[in-house]
């Protein structure tokens, strides 16, 4: 296997010169490589959960400073770090409880089993999963028992009760990785499947003759109407394609698909909105409050639809949800594109010229990739998991992430 260094230099490279566009694909890689860099970790006896988190986290640190607009790429770290921190629980969950039954099982070893009761492998399992979770109304009300956080094992026979507890230290060790490297590929396969998922769920929401509002190009939006239009589902798409006119190239394709297509631009979106039964749009992230970075110009979709009470929808695979908030210092929301696409030079040429005496030209192109639209705007979110109100956000990112990785920075460098 080639060294996974220089795998790590050339992702570094590649995501600096922006030459990996796109939440989807950025996340797949990111997952990949990730899993190779695991797979070639050599760790320590001791400790190998601590050791495998640090070294993600040193290579998680250098993917996000390399575009750190590209907020797919913090995401699938801090899940791989969440997988890591969930896998260790569940082993030294397994460990315990099989203590736990071996000496419930030893009549020899039973002593005052009334004062200090056994737990079962299923309550151990539960206050394990509950330690990743962080404080919430449905932790509070699951029922546990209260000595699952410290759970007894009997200290009798020392000698063999020591080569027990170090021969299922063994085990765990070794399975660590392997369990690791297998939820990891669940991962890159529910990153390669979220269109699928998504579209699924189409017919849900299309009803047979309205009109669809979207904008820009998204494949998630393109197979969601396409899913819609194979259940028989007769309805109207609009399509705003400014500024950049990537809806030109969705609308081509939605009309080779069969979908009543009309293009419209971006000033005539209010005034064509009380005409729209629905809004679907694509996104670049959805952060924690509910609040959605999505293409530029999407803002002001928005508010239109709020002006004229048509739901704004948004679909997301759950590799954009980012469990970090707009304010958060370590997002950045907006990087600005060439402005060769826009205009061309020589339309301009005269007005860019740099020896009028004032050091900078008299003409700035301002061309801006993202727009924020906070949480009141959106509707409803739907992602590979279903359809959530954007007030539950915070509840499917507590499932995906821990809170100890929110920042992806090394225990030296914090």
């Amino acid at each position: 296997m080639p060294d996974v260094h220089s795998l790590v230099n050339e992702f570094v490279i590649k995501l600096k010169k922006r030459k990996i566009e796109g939440s989807k694909a950025t996340a797949k890689l990111t997952v990949e490589l990730l899993r190779s860099f695991i797979s070639q970790q050599r760790l320590p006896h001791s400790n190998q959960a601590a050791a495998l988190i640090d070294a993600v986290k040193a290579v998680g640190e250098k993917l996000i400073a390399a575009n750190p607009v590209e907020l797919a790429v913090g995401n699938v770290v801090r899940r791989v770090l969440h997988i890591i921190r969930e896998e260790d629980l569940s082993l030294a969950t397994a460990a315990v409880g099989g203590l736990s039954l071996a000496a419930e099982s030893d009549d020899e070893d039973d002593i005052d089993r009334d004062d200090h009761p056994v737990l079962s492998a299923t309550a151990v399992a539960a206050a394990a999963r509950n330690a990743l979770r962080p404080p919430s109304l449905q932790t509070l009300l699951e029922d546990i028992p209260h000595s699952a956080a410290a759970p007894h094992t009997s200290s009798s026979g020392g000698d063999s009760e020591g080569k027990s507890k170090s021969a299922d230290k063994n085990s765990v060790t070794r399975k660590l990785k392997h369990n690791v490297i297998e939820a990891v590929n669940e991962l890159i396969q529910e990153i390669s499947t979220c269109h699928e998922q998504i579209a699924e769920q189409a017919v849900e929401h299309i009803h047979q003759n309205e009109v669809i509002l979207t904008l820009g190009s998204s494949r998630t939006v393109m197979e969601f109407l396409c899913a819609a239009k194979e259940k028989k589902r007769s309805f109207r798409v609009f399509v705003e394609g400014a500024p950049r006119y990537q809806g030109h190239a969705l609308a081509k394709e939605l009309a080779a698909r069969g979908l009543q297509t009309t293009v419209i631009t971006d000033s005539s979106v209010f005034a064509m909105i009380s005409r729209v039964n629905m809004v679907i749009v694509g996104a670049h992230a959805v952060m924690a409050n509910g609040g959605v970075i999505a293409p530029v110009g999407l803002n002001m979709v928005a508010l239109a639809a709020q002006r004229h009470a048509v739901p704004f929808v948004v679909l997301a695979g759950v590799h954009k949800l980012c469990p970090l908030y707009p304010h958060n210092p370590e997002v950045l929301l907006n990087e600005l594109k060439s402005p060769s696409e826009l205009l061309d030079f020589g339309e301009f040429s005269d007005c860019l010229d740099f020896g009028s005496g004032t050091g900078s030209p008299l003409l700035h192109v301002v061309n801006p990739v993202f727009d924020y639209v906070p949480p009141n705007l959106v509707s409803l979110f739907i992602t590979d998991t279903g359809g959530h109100n954007p007030s539950y956000m915070y509840r499917l990112i507590a499932d995906y992430y821990s809170a100890d990785d929110l920042v992806v920075r090394r225990k030296s460098a914090s």
